[in-house]
């Protein structure tokens, strides 16, 4: 909960120093991305699942603190405790941050625990999957607790009309730095026999690479971003980011309209990052496609994520944003049931439906952003976004949980990512129902021609 804090003495320097701060900024979204990529997206998920298969027992199961766990499962669990731990973490890291105005320090921190943790896993061998999973957890919670801080800082660092474009270029940065690490390691992969490695070592030198480069661009925010002094008083003690996050939940009760768009937003939202998160294991364990492939389906969705957001803006200043958010969930949908169909060693198939994915993830999320913003009312965007950020990581367990749970139970991949349906479902169900115009006006805010 860090980006509520009471504006600072030094809340804007002269504007050579604030586009040297946000040049700094836009070099965390640039370290941090090739994780999510890299790590995340592509390789460490079928890698994790291949070392927890070595482990496994004759029925295909691992037994992690005695607890029978199915080997293709321990992925997206893994990745659900890591978001629990994070959630945990956030409001004790947010009330530190807000107490002494101090975030570079814990951003630091946040960083290089969840850059070493990711460099750590060049060690994953054999069947280490109790290590596979421990870095996964740290690594991600470390990520979580990094964003929250580095968001924090665009109040700062932007004035009020300058904030939309700064955080737009901060996502490309990170787009940017995605596809151009998933391009090395595309060489190194596919040519690992010329290198003189294994594919494991390769795809180990891969998860590795991530940290490091996590690591060592960490160095260009953490040198020219700045703490602000913060007041006096008694914000920020431990358990203060609780305290909050719950009061500003109450004054959302008496804007029932935003609440149920921040709703619909978390449920299907949720869905857009379990297929992503979940997509490369999909492909590799149930479609039988190598890695390769499925590195050149997510740089597909790299590039194609940036023009699908321009085209949905575009979508959305003739329809408005809403129709065109619930046309994309429509299309995510879509992207499910094909997938479920999908025949095995079909690569071409599967560009396609990273072709699609790559059109709508873009726009999704920066159109709900932005609609967001436009039911927030005046005066309280930081705190009412600061909710928005721990809300969305507070949910997005679930996804994984159900994606899990589901191959837990069937032993099916296919019946795992159809079952994803449901978060589309019900988010586009529940966004229909928002009278958004009305709730612009509730909120306090002018109603756009197109909304």
């Amino acid at each position: 909960m860090t980006a509520n804090i009471a504006e600072p003495e030094e809340h804007t320097t002269d504007p050579a120093g604030r586009k040297r701060e946000q040049r700094g900024w836009y070099f965390y979204d640039f370290a941090c991305s090739v994780y999510s990529t890299s790590v995340v997206t592509v390789f460490l998920g079928p890698y994790l699942t291949a070392v927890a298969k070595r482990a496994a027992d004759a029925e295909g199961f691992v037994h992690p603190l005695g607890i029978p766990v199915r080997a293709g499962s321990l992925f997206p669990y893994a990745i659900s405790v890591s978001i629990v731990v994070a959630v945990l973490l956030m409001p004790l890291v947010g009330a530190a941050a807000d107490r002494t105005g101090r975030k570079k320090p814990l951003l630091a921190v946040a960083a290089y625990t969840g850059a070493a943790a990711t460099t750590c896993m060049f060690f994953l061998g054999g069947d280490r999957y109790l290590l596979g999973a421990f870095l996964l957890i740290v690594a991600n919670a470390s990520l979580s607790v990094s964003m929250v801080l580095y968001n924090a800082y665009l109040p700062q660092i932007a004035e009020p009309d300058e904030r939309d474009a700064v955080s737009s270029r901060g996502w490309a940065f990170g787009y940017t730095s995605g596809a151009l690490v998933l391009v090395l390691n595309l060489v190194l992969y596919s040519g690992h026999d010329s290198f003189r490695v294994s594919e494991g070592t390769a795809v180990r030198i891969c998860l590795a690479s991530a940290g490091l480069w996590w690591g060592a661009f960490t160095l260009v925010p953490l040198r020219r971003l700045r703490d602000r002094r913060v007041p006096q008083g008694g914000e920020g003690r431990v358990g203060s980011g609780w305290r909050q996050l719950r009061a500003t939940l109450k004054d959302m009760r008496r804007h029932p309209l935003t609440l149920s768009f921040l709703l619909a937003y978390l449920i299907y939202n949720d869905g857009v990052q379990t297929v992503i998160s979940q997509a490369s294991v999909y492909g590799s364990e149930e479609l039988g496609l190598d890695q390769t492939t499925l590195i050149t389906a997510v740089l597909l969705v790299q590039v194609l994520a940036i023009a699908g957001a321009l085209g949905m803006g575009r979508l959305a200043r003739s329809y408005g944003a809403k129709r065109t958010i619930l046309a994309s969930l429509l299309v995510w949908t879509s992207i499910l049931a094909a997938g479920y169909f999908l025949p095995p060693g079909a690569p071409v198939a599967f560009f396609l439906l990273a072709a699609a994915i790559g059109l709508v993830l873009g726009g999704s999320q920066a159109l709900s952003r932005s609609l967001f913003s436009h039911l927030v009312p005046r005066g309280k965007e930081a705190e009412y976004f600061s909710a928005y950020e721990m809300s969305d990581r507070g949910l997005s367990w679930l996804g994984p949980l159900v994606f899990g749970l589901a191959y837990q139970l069937t032993g099916s991949y296919r019946d795992a990512i159809i079952s994803l349906v449901i978060f589309f479902a019900v988010g586009f169900a529940l966004l229909a129902r928002v009278p958004v115009r009305r709730a612009v006006a509730a909120a306090g805010n002018p109603v756009p021609d197109r909304i």
